[in-house]
């Protein structure tokens, strides 16, 4: 006797005769035969009689075809065939539409998910197919009811659902020292511990690019200046032995010599150890430009994942204060000023000025130089961002200016904006850890389903109920994801769980990561506060201080919750300002149909990112710094401030220097600048001309902006998605 029932889906059900009956009377209506009740259910009572305890949906209609083709009435048998085809054809034919839109190189939202992501080409194709597919599998067998429905109601996303069975990991700040020193393996080939500034950039590459296809997020260096100082002086040391093999002297007392900035200067007038001194210094100057260079032109060229993209990568550098690391500065941000190419912006690695006060930020600080650089090489170049070490919540409790490893108690962060610090688990640090999985809520749907609440304290009260249902189930399943990750084994990520991740050197190949993924973080993301405020109160929080302090209010208890999971799944839950690409426009569409179109909220083709200022609202920087600082030490997990300037920045660095100031100013942790920039898709030329429609090197008319989408730049918006693109068109200069 059948007692239960296996779904498509993988659920397991009540068995229910009558849906048996209903078929087959449609099967009987069909094929215009007359209603046989009593055939109906003789043979609804064989099925359930003769079947076993727990049947599949496919078995139980094998079951009635078998039933309906011993009647009196097979063409009723025959119709219930071509109907059960034609439902299997049915719930195929999303898919079958999908894949015809990536085979036709369609330029849709799909095929434009992610802007990093070329998905014409043969690998980009290969990559959409498998996601895809993957998708609905992860909905019917991984994912519990209740997210399900979550997802199925427009309330919550989960991010890289195509990598869920994978069981891979976000994102990661590479302690690269480890690789430089011992050495890896990739692939089939083994690299050797570095020697020299050449062999260490490279390495640097391949340790991202290897990464790169073992996870699915970023991939970061948090102390880019700090690692690679050491090859700075074995390179140096390496041309003193050169000028000691052409002048047959012996200089190795000079090996060590001091030296208060790798500088190039003309030898005339120079004599003995002072020429013999600089003349290294000089070549080693060169030797690090060159291999600074190859390591823009490799993270722009170097392909991950199939070959459809180039590495997500970012990294972090400012606070070294030595010569050696003040080289690799100094010459990393005279090769972004210069360029790639025909002199185009590299759009990776993603730059991160680390602002430190006593060291990259004032003047008087050793590296106050390099931080006026660094402005002027973002007025033309968008690189590097900044992100603030003085803020609050981005200090660490250890850091002392003369300690040689205190960047391993300096704030690192992912170009896109994830943060990882705090740590329930190990070491406070952002070195060897990162993002497990995020998850976003839909906090505009929340909104939108109390707006028919007439008095504003209930409307509240019931939006605060629905927000707390919402993060029980957001926390949920990703304690679930957390539970599935954790059975995957060492063998599985060879570099991340060999060198990289914080404790995975002491797991052996076939032994669980579960000892050490802890240490990483569980992040709750969301989308459209401002969209949120209007529909509760009727403004957002850029034109209302009400609006402001309802917004401080629900972040702060989506905060509070975050701890709270923390205590209760024993995991590092943070809030995250969600980078939202392919999700704007998504959660808009789908709230649209339901809700229809209401004015700031659903009007338009997106939903704004987290909790900034929407992008059509006219103020001043320091209107928006006001009202968006506060938010950023609620949102752990991640964050960005940005600020769109008008026309050509590239003579302007003073500009890009009066917004890290704001961030001193009002505890701001990351930050970047927007300005225009023209790009020829033919030759690469760009500049900053205003409506330019007609390159002036080789007078093609294929002219593109060069834009930052999420926090990263994407070199043609051809690959952006309609939703981003509408946000780009609304977007207004802060002035």
């Amino acid at each position: 006797m059948i007692q239960t029932v296996l779904k498509r889906d993988g659920r397991q059900v009540g068995y229910n005769e009558e849906k048996i009956k209903a078929a087959i009377r449609k099967a009987m209506i069909a094929a215009e035969v007359h209603d046989d009740e009593a055939l109906i259910q003789r043979i609804a009572d064989r099925i359930g009689m003769r079947g076993k305890s727990q049947m599949t949906v496919e078995s139980i209609q094998d079951m009635v075809e078998n039933e309906l083709m011993k009647s009196p009435y097979k063409q009723v048998a025959r119709t219930y065939i071509k109907y059960r085809h034609s439902r299997n054809v049915a719930r195929k034919a999303g898919t079958a539409n999908v894949f015809k839109e990536i085979i036709n190189a369609k330029n849709n939202d799909i095929t434009r998910e992610n802007a990093n992501m070329n998905a014409d080409t043969p690998a980009g194709m290969m990559m959409k197919f498998a996601s895809e597919t993957t998708k609905p599998f992860v909905d019917d067998y991984l994912l519990s009811e209740e997210a399900r429905e979550a997802v199925r109601d427009n309330i919550l996303h989960i991010h890289d659902k195509d990598y869920y069975p994978t069981k891979s990991l976000t994102c990661v700040q590479h302690p690269l020292n480890k690789v430089l020193e011992n050495g890896f393996v990739a692939g089939h080939g083994e690299s050797r511990p570095a020697k020299r500034i050449e062999t260490a950039s490279v390495i640097a590459c391949i340790s991202m690019e290897t990464a790169q296809n073992e996870m699915h997020g970023g991939q970061a260096i948090p102390a880019f200046d700090f690692y690679l100082a050491p090859f700075v002086r074995r390179s140096f040391i390496e041309e003193m032995k050169n000028v000691e093999a052409l002048t047959g002297s012996d200089l190795s007392r000079l090996y060590d010599v001091e030296i208060d900035d790798f500088i190039e200067k003309p030898l005339d007038f120079l004599t003995g150890d002072q020429r013999a001194v600089q003349h290294a210094v000089n070549r080693t100057v060169s030797r690090v430009h060159q291999a600074m260079e190859a390591f823009i032109h490799n993270m722009n060229t170097i392909h991950s994942r199939g070959g459809n993209q180039v590495v997500f990568s970012s990294i972090n550098y400012g606070t070294d204060t030595s010569a050696e690391g003040r080289c690799i500065i100094r010459e990393l941000l005279r090769s972004t000023y210069e360029g790639v190419g025909n002199g185009s912006t590299a759009i990776f690695p993603i730059q991160i000025w680390k602002k430190k006060r006593g060291v990259s930020y004032l003047p008087g600080d050793r590296n106050y130089d390099l931080y006026q650089y660094a402005c002027k090489v973002t007025a033309r170049r968008f690189f590097p961002n900044f992100v603030n070490l003085d803020a609050t919540y981005n200090q660490h409790e250890l850091w002392r200016a003369d300690d040689p490893e205190r960047y391993n108690y300096e704030i690192a962060t992912m170009g896109c904006r994830t943060r990882v610090f705090e740590n329930r688990f190990g070491p406070k640090t952002s070195i060897g850890r990162g993002n497990l999985s995020f998850s976003t809520i839909n906090i505009v749907r929340l909104a939108l389903e109390c707006m028919d609440v007439e008095k504003k304290e209930d409307r509240e009260n019931l939006f605060f109920a629905k927000l707390d249902s919402a993060l029980e189930v957001a926390a949920r399943q990703l304690h679930e994801r957390f539970l599935f990750q954790k059975t995957a084994m060492a063998k599985q990520f060879p570099l991340l769980m060999a060198l990289l991740w914080n404790g995975a050197s002491e797991l052996k190949p076939n032994e669980s990561i579960e000892p050490v993924i802890n240490q990483g973080t569980l992040g709750i993301g969301f989308i459209g506060l401002a969209e949120c405020l209007i529909a509760l109160i009727g403004k957002h929080h850029g034109e209302s201080e009400e609006a402001q302090a309802l917004g401080l209010k629900i972040v702060t208890y989506m905060r509070d919750r975050a701890v709270s999971f923390s205590e209760q799944y024993q995991h590092n839950y943070s809030i995250l300002a969600t980078p939202a690409e392919g999700l704007s426009g998504k959660f808009t569409k789908r709230d649209r149909q339901q809700f229809g179109e209401i004015a700031g909220v659903t009007d338009k083709a997106y939903y704004t990112n987290s909790n900034h200022v929407p992008v059509y609202y006219k103020c001043s920087p320091k209107h928006k710094a006001e009202v968006e600082a506060p938010y950023h030490d609620l949102t752990r997990g991640g964050h960005i401030f940005y600020v769109e300037i008008d026309g050509d920045a590239t003579h302007n660095p003073e500009a890009i220097a009066n917004v890290v100031d704001l961030m001193d100013k009002y505890n701001i942790g990351y930050c970047s600048v927007n300005h225009n920039r023209n790009r020829c898709m033919d030759c690469g030329y760009e500049d900053a001309t205003d409506g330019l429609t007609e390159c002036p090197n080789c007078h093609s008319t294929n002219i593109d902006k060069l834009q930052r989408i999420t926090g990263y730049l994407v070199g043609t918006t051809d690959r952006w998605n309609s939703g981003k693109l509408a946000e780009l068109n609304d977007r207004v200069v802060h002035k």
